[in-house]
């Protein structure tokens, strides 16, 4: 039999009866109420059961037949109707919906999420009714006790008619305290701002929403409405909306920025605070719009809830918006950062497994580099070693582009700044790190930033020992005659913190020296920030005078370098010192250059050639700093002989006092005119390693060169004394006596030991022959031009007329079948061959027509004039080619051959007159020496030597025709070593010398 229903007025009497049977007879009672339970509990399952199928089956049947909301125009009309009227509206019985829930529902399941669907609604007029909608739901929302007894049903109808919320949060703790909107208007707002943050995905929709003014409703929305559902619709809305740059001003400007960093700290659902944290990450478009987030407090929140160790989406989340605020990162930024508790969760999450998350963390320390406020924190969080880390594997065989390292490079040198992260950088290899940078040719737009950086490590011994073994002062000179621009100019906020008190106004300073000037003042090498100079350091050597700028302006100097005041003087006494893109690599060498013995690092052929590119190139004067760097290395003892063995006493004079650099040689390239400050400052410098090499230690160390040295330092030895070595006594007994030049002009033939050996051998020798013979007049002396000459009378020519006279009596027969004409009696005078030949027992004896053979017509010419005594007509040069053509093979070659064989003496030095007046006379160039000295003959041996180390020769032609002399001489150096030897010795050789 079934039990009667109950009512709610007899359900509440049993039970008060139930209470009073309980305590006269508790088990049975609690017995029967069991049953009764079960009972009731089955009948309401049963009916449970009916009315889900019933339900089913009516969803069943309305999906098959078409409804209104089917169609787009009805649901607009919904829409704008609703624009217009109430909120609410009548429910449809059937449905228990208004029509207005219905459209929403429709245009966000269906019409929106179709192909084209957005367009469609924004081109049939559909955002302008969305966003009254809002305006009006906004403005029912401020003002909640307008709304009617009526319009709020209870939860479990909204629960069984709403559809589920995109967060599906429950209502926050803090949310709780704020009275709530109603059901039905909540239910409005998460469907419309659901349809509008979907729209606003489209470029064409922000635009419109912005036009019709649809920003300020949603801050109003955010505001006023503190359900998480509207947050987080709202948050994404804004969000899409801020994605166009106009758009995202307005969205600062409307004040939504302090109600999203609200939201941070009362909302508790993960899908609302990923939309929060994604509208900031949009608002963060520009530095301007960065700062101001910042600046309202934005930063702390996100790093609060980065620790707080939150779900992996919310910690994606927020590592991006993290990143995108810390861009150009602000003081602002930093702080907030520092106190919300973020740099430890951050340096944590370096080793997140999710790529994203892990870049977008090392992207964030390295933007937070750049405050030196957050730098030592940093360093004590470990995001030292994280950073270090990153770039070494970014600079693997396996590792990311250059252009992905650059933000680490830029950190890494910013964490140089201070000493604490200085120690920690050392230790985790940061040093071998910044060197191999530094010999990568793909990162030189990096390498002046890192140079500035390890001007930070300039009183570590220990980090510059291992600098300098790593091969850094080669580097550094090759920055100075480098191509590289400046250091990048960092904020006044990337200086050291090691000296906050430098945070004060200040006058304009280059930005190499404003990084460097805390780690000057720590030092004790100044008192306070003022009283520093770029050029402040313990040097022993003082400034060297700078000379006065020219009163007009040249082309060179409009680049006007920076310059810092000199320290303990007054303004008006100060000497202005450059201090440019050459300052940090320039502080690091005379770094080096004060240790007791710097020749292994400083005096090498890189280390030279890089100082005095720079000393000699530079646009304007060069730093004071590069010339005492020279000088405190030319007046150590300790360098003397790495000057010899490197051949830089010899590069020195080249360079500065001759104007010659090795870029200039052979092959001479368009350089800066030689200035007068170059030649003395070479002739100083020379003097002091002068002064060195005649010392007591200076001596000694020279002969244990010249005498126990390898051979290679023996040769340097040797070419290096005539410029270093004035005593007499010295360069005598270690040259001439010891066998110094021997040993050097023996070497010539062998393979060079430097690019400008045979340059600095010329001119070598040439400065030991004017040390040998200081008043001997030049060998070669101005010869006349030849059409000026006054040649003696000819003899021959009047056998050549058509009536000679006297005639001849005797013809030579040529191998062209040429007759010459001659005389019997003068040519067996003038030749004891021709005697033999002409006046002896041999057949031509007899014979007027006499072959000569193996001579053609251009070589008998001179010997024929010689037979019948003619001396100076000019006959002797006619087989002399001109310059620039080759003398072996020659007629004039064929000529001195000639005049061997038929044993006239006087026509071979008549013919090498010819040929040194021609070749080596003010018409012939240092390429003919080496033509000339390829005849082989001994007395124009002597005279290309002669014409090479004259004193009247400059030093670029001395060392051409010494090259063209080796060149010439093979693998014979016998006769060019004896040929040199008695010109720098002053033996005169052979014949006389033409006038």
């Amino acid at each position: 039999m079934p039990a009667p229903e109950l009512t709610s007025t007899s359900r509440a009497e049993d039970t008060r009866d139930t209470g009073v049977q309980l305590r006269k007879r508790k088990i049975p009672q609690a017995r029967h109420s069991r049953k009764r339970q079960r009972t009731f509990s089955f009948r309401s399952l049963g009916s449970a059961a009916r009315s889900g199928a019933e339900s089913e089956a009516r969803a069943k049947m309305a999906a098959a037949k078409p409804t209104l909301t089917d169609s787009l125009s009805f649901c607009l009309a919904q829409l704008a109707a609703a624009a217009g009227e109430a909120l609410g509206g009548e429910k449809d019985p059937a449905t228990n919906e208004t029509p207005l829930s219905r459209a929403l529902l429709a245009l966000r399941t269906r019409h929106i999420k179709a192909a084209g669907g957005i367009e469609r609604f924004r081109a049939r007029g559909g955002l302008r009714p969305l966003l009254a909608l809002l305006r009006r739901a906004a403005a029912a929302g401020s003002a909640p006790s307008q709304a009617g007894p009526g319009s709020a049903p209870s939860s479990a109808a909204s629960a069984a008619s709403s559809p589920a919320p995109e967060s599906g949060p429950a209502p926050s703790a803090v949310s709780s305290s704020i009275p709530t909107p109603p059901v039905r208007l909540r239910k409005t707002l998460d469907l419309a701002l659901s349809i509008l943050a979907d729209c606003c995905t489209e470029g064409a929709c922000r635009s419109e929403v912005r036009r019709l003014g649809g920003i300020l409703p949603l801050v109003t929305i955010l505001q006023c409405m503190k359900t998480d559902s509207i947050q987080n619709r709202t948050a994404r809305a804004l969000g899409n909306l801020a994605m166009e740059p106009e758009s995202c001003g307005d969205i600062h400007c409307a004040g939504a920025v302090p109600l999203l960093v609200e939201s941070l700290t009362a909302c508790q659902d993960s899908q609302c605070l990923q939309s929060v944290v994604r509208a900031l990450r949009n608002l963060a478009d520009s530095p301007q719009h960065r700062l101001a987030l910042a600046q309202q407090g934005a930063v702390r929140p996100l790093a609060e809830l980065l620790a707080t160790a939150p779900d992996a989406a919310l910690t994606l989340a927020l590592v991006r918006a993290l990143l995108e605020l810390s861009r150009g990162c602000s003081r602002a930024c930093a702080e907030q950062l520092s106190l919300g508790g973020g740099l430890g969760p951050l340096v944590s999450l370096a080793s997140h497994p999710k790529r994203a998350v892990r870049e977008g963390t090392i992207l964030i320390l390295a933007n937070l580099c750049a405050q030196g406020l957050i730098r030592p924190a940093l360093g004590n969080a470990g995001g030292v070693e994280v950073l270090v880390d990153e770039l070494r594997q970014r600079r693997g065989p396996n590792g990311a582009s250059p252009t992905s390292q650059q933000p680490l490079v830029r950190a890494v040198c910013l964490l140089c700044r201070e000493a604490i992260n200085r120690a920690r950088l050392r230790d985790a290899g940061g040093l071998d790190l910044l060197m191999g940078l530094l010999r990568d040719p793909r990162a030189s737009a990096w390498h002046p930033r890192i140079v500035a950086a390890l001007v930070g490590f300039l009183y570590d011994t220990g980090a510059l020992g291992r600098l300098q073994a790593l091969g850094l002062v080669p580097l550094l000179a090759g920055q100075l005659c480098g191509e590289a621009g400046e250091e990048e100019e960092e904020g006044r906020e990337a200086a050291s913190w090691d000296f906050p008190e430098e945070r004060t106004p200040e006058r304009a300073q280059g930005g190499s020296f404003r990084s460097l000037r805390s780690w000057l003042i720590s030092e004790g090498y100044a008192t306070g920030p003022d009283d520093i100079s770029p050029d402040w350091s313990p040097e022993q050597c003082p400034p060297e005078p700078m000379e006065p700028a020219s009163p007009a302006p040249t082309p060179t100097s409009l680049r006007a370098p920076r310059t810092q005041r000199t320290p303990g003087r007054s303004p008006a006494a100060a000497i202005e010192e450059p201090w440019g893109r050459e300052g940090p690599a320039l502080l690091l060498l005379s770094r080096f250059s004060q240790a007791p013995d710097p020749s292994g690092a400083l005096v090498t052929g890189p280390a030279l050639y890089g100082l005095l590119t720079y000393v000699t190139g530079a646009p304007g004067p060069p730093s004071p700093r590069a010339l005492r760097i020279l000088s405190r290395l030319t007046c150590n003892p300790a360098c003397l002989e790495a000057f010899v063995r490197s051949y830089g006493a010899a590069l020195l004079r080249a360079w500065l006092v001759l104007g010659v650099a090795p870029d200039d040689w052979p092959a001479p390239r368009a350089r800066p005119t030689l200035h007068s400050r170059h030649r003395e400052l070479g002739e100083r410098l020379l003097q002091n390693l002068t002064v060195q090499a005649e010392s007591p230690f200076g001596v000694g160390a020279l002969t244990h060169l010249l005498l126990s040295g390898s051979p290679e330092d023996r040769v340097a030895c040797a070419l290096t004394l005539p410029f270093i070595c004035r005593k007499p006594s010295l360069w005598r007994r270690l040259l001439l006596e010891q066998g110094g030049l021997r040993l050097l002009l023996a070497a010539l033939t062998r393979p060079a030991p430097h690019p400008l050996f045979l340059f600095f051998a010329a001119d070598s020798l040439s400065c030991l022959q004017d040390l040998v013979s200081p008043t001997v007049s030049p060998a070669v002396p101005q010869a006349v031009p030849m059409d000026l000459d006054s040649p003696s009378p000819c003899l021959y020519e009047p056998l050549l007329g058509p009536a000679p006279v006297p005639a001849p009596d005797l013809h030579f027969l040529l191998d062209s079948g040429l007759q010459l004409p001659a005389q019997r009696a003068a040519s067996a005078t003038a030749s004891p061959f021709f005697r033999a030949l002409l006046s002896g027992s041999f057949a031509e004896a007899q014979m007027d027509l006499v072959p000569l053979r193996g001579l053609s017509p251009g070589a008998a010419w001179p010997v024929l004039h010689h037979l019948h005594g003619c001396r100076g007509c000019g006959a002797a040069l006619g087989p002399v080619p001109p310059p620039g053509q080759p003398l072996l093979g020659s007629e004039a070659e064929e000529a001195l051959e000639a005049a061997g064989r038929f044993l006239l003496p006087g026509l071979e030095e008549e013919l090498e007159e010819a040929v040194g007046r021609i070749h080596l006379g003010p018409q012939g160039g240092p390429e003919s020496v080496g033509e000339v000295f390829r005849l082989g003959r001994p007395r124009l041996s002597a005279h290309c030597a002669r014409w090479t180390l004259g004193s009247e020769q400059c030093p670029r032609k001395r060392g051409l025709a010494l090259v063209g002399l080796v060149e010439a001489a093979g693998e014979e150096a016998g006769p060019l070593t004896e040929a040199l030897l008695a010109v720098v010795m002053g033996i005169e050789l052979g014949a006389r010398v033409p006038a």
